[in-house]
């Protein structure tokens, strides 16, 4: 190999390296749930966990305000694998000024 082709191979791998490189460390894709996008939940977590949860942050309240509750209500029995306290739930919502508590969660 010349020194040209030699040039343009190393230009071709280091460009192949960054492309590989932004791939991998490319944020991971969430999948939406009930109007929101399931990441956003994790927002609320501290709201909702342990045994004297602080106050919902404002980011928190804006993920509520925006998402299906009803739709979240098929999903309630899987709280407690990601360590939610559903009976933290509706104290929640109602922190962030969630008036239309559906009835699955406002028990």
């Amino acid at each position: 190999m010349d020194s040209n082709n030699t040039k343009t191979f190393m230009k071709f791998a280091a460009l192949a390296m960054v492309l590989v490189a932004l791939v991998v460390l490319e944020e991971p894709t969430s999948i939406p749930v009930c109007n929101i996008d399931a990441n956003y939940l994790e927002k609320c977590r501290p709201a909702v966990t342990g045994n004297n949860p602080p106050p919902p942050r404002n980011e928190c309240c804006k993920v509520l305000q925006a998402a299906n509750l009803e739709c979240i209500c098929r999903f309630k029995s899987y709280l407690p694998i990601f360590t939610i306290d559903s009976s933290k739930v509706q104290a929640l919502l109602s922190k962030c000024g969630v008036t239309t508590i559906p009835p699955c969660l406002s028990r």
